[in-house]
Order: C-alpha cells, then structure tokens, then sequence
C-alpha cells in the first residue's frame, strides 16, 4: 500500500465533505465564514478523519458517506486549535504556517469561528443522510464525549492550564494527554467503527489502537517541539518549555519519550492484530505518526 496515495484520497474525500457542510463565504454573515474557512482549510494532515475511515475500512468493505461523519472530528479539531492560540490561553500568532485566526480576524471574530465550527460538527451528525437514528445518536455521544471536560479534551486543557508552572510528575501528564489529545484520536477510530457496524470486541480493539496511536501522537508532539523549528511544524516551536507546560520530554527526557513512543506505535499495531490486512491503513498510519518530523 502507498500510504500517501491512501492519504491524499481520504484527505480529498475529507475536505470535499467539508466543503459540502460549511457556508460559503459569500453565505451571510460573510465575516464569521470566512474566518471558519481560513482555519478549516488551512493544510491540516487530517489525521482525524482518515483514522476514521481507516477503522470503518478495518470493520466492512461495504459502507457510504463516511466522510461525512468524519469530517466532524476536523471541525471539532480546527475549533479547539482557534481557542488554544487566543491570547488568553496559548497565545501563539502562527498555526500551519500562516498567523492564527485571532490575528487575522480579531479575538471576537475566532472565538465565534470556533463556537461555530463546533456547533456545526453536532448538526451534521445529526443529519447524516446514510446513518440511521441509532448510528447518528452513538457517533454524537461519542463526539460529545471526546470534547467535553470528564475525560475529553475540554477536561484535558484545563489540567494543562492548572498543571503550567507546577512540578511535572508522570501522573499529571497522564491526565492531561489522555484527554486533551487522546480522547478525540480514540473517538476518531471509535466513531469509523460504530459507523461501519463493528462488533463489540471489533470497538474494543479499535479502542485500544486509538488509545495507544494517541499516546504516541502526544509524546512524538512534545519532541517535535523541542527539536523541530517553527517553519519546519508550521507553529511556534519551543513554546512548551517557555510556558513550562508537562510534557513527556520535560518528565522523562527525549530519548525515553522515544522509546516510548516507538512502545505505543507497537502496542498499536498489536491491537489491529484480529482485522488482519483491512487494518494494513491503520498500521501505516501509527507508523507514520510516529515518524512524522512536523
């Protein structure tokens, strides 16, 4: 498999559905949409949504609209990246190597693009036009879940914020990276599932992938910080260590978190072990994430 021919069709499929879902910019109020788009279509890897294809791929050969569901984790993505970069939390000026929304389009303007963003992923779902009421109700409380403060990214940030300036321990680190990034990549995988109609035991291997790919995200991520430039991550690098925030290089160091990351990236793979050569995506993409240099 060529994973980035697999990549750049999903991607394609991705952000043809976002296209689809969200106002043109010419739609009134042209300024909220315009600022919603110039995030949303800014360049991400869609990591997200094409884990959410690749688990509904892992689970049956026969489904439709997906894309539609997953797209929804990039809206839930790109609006919790306007937040972070306000002033009032991460402060950054540069996001995939452009300046970040509030810069552009003023703080008002983001938080409402993100609010937007956010409001938009819950109405798709609940218009998906190949799911029924069952599959839309799962995939909403799934999304819902990941997003929110008991164990979602909302409850990941704000032990982020509380934890800056204290001593890093490896229990507060756990605590934040579980669920400020975990939690949506284990939804992503979780939601292609429960779409696809995996079984239980399919969800709870699926689960367990998303578990341990998101892991090795987040650890891979602080490294990039320490090691990479700003115009190679598109973002301001070494912000981590400024703000003195837990990360796994500040509890661990760099060569541990290596050899941690190469650990989840196995265990990932190790968890795709029932699904065969259907899982082959999925393997390719935690193998990926791992080796990734932005």
């Amino acid at each position: 498999m060529n994973l980035k021919e697999y990549l750049a069709a999903r991607v394609q499929a991705v952000d043809a559905a976002l296209e689809r879902w969200v106002p043109a910019e010419t739609v009134p109020p042209q300024t909220i949409h315009r600022a919603m788009r110039y995030s949303l279509f800014a360049g991400g890897k869609r990591i997200r949504p094409v884990l959410c294809i690749g688990a509904a791929e892992a689970v049956a050969s026969a489904y439709s609209g997906i894309e539609d569901a997953a797209c929804t984790l990039e809206m839930i993505h790109t609006y919790s990246l306007i937040h972070d970069d306000l002033p009032a939390l991460d402060n950054d000026d540069l996001r995939r190597g452009r300046p970040t929304n509030h810069v552009v389009f003023g703080d008002a303007m983001a938080i409402l693009a993100g609010d937007s963003l956010l409001t938009l992923a819950f109405e798709v779902l609940s218009k998906l036009p190949h799911a029924n009421d069952a599959v839309k109700a799962s995939l909403i409380k799934e999304l819902a879940t990941a997003s929110g403060t008991v164990g979602g990214m909302i409850g990941g940030q704000v032990h982020d914020i509380e934890g800056e300036r204290q001593t890093p321990t490896a229990a507060l680190l756990e605590s934040i990276h579980r669920a400020k990034t975990g939690a949506l990549l284990r939804a992503s995988v979780r939601m292609g599932a429960i779409y696809a109609g995996a079984s239980a035991d399919q969800l709870a291997a699926l689960s367990s992938y998303g578990e341990h790919t998101g892991l090795a995200f987040q650890i891979v991520d602080d490294i990039l910080d320490v090691e990479q430039s700003s115009e190679t991550l598109g973002k301001t690098a070494g912000k981590d260590q400024a703000q003195q925030k837990i990360t796994f290089p500040a509890v661990y160091g760099l060569d541990q978190s290596k050899r941690m990351a190469a650990q989840e990236r196995q265990a990932a793979h190790d968890a795709l072990t029932p699904f065969g050569d259907s899982a082959a995506p999925l393997r390719e993409i935690a193998d990926f994430i791992v080796n990734r240099n932005a």
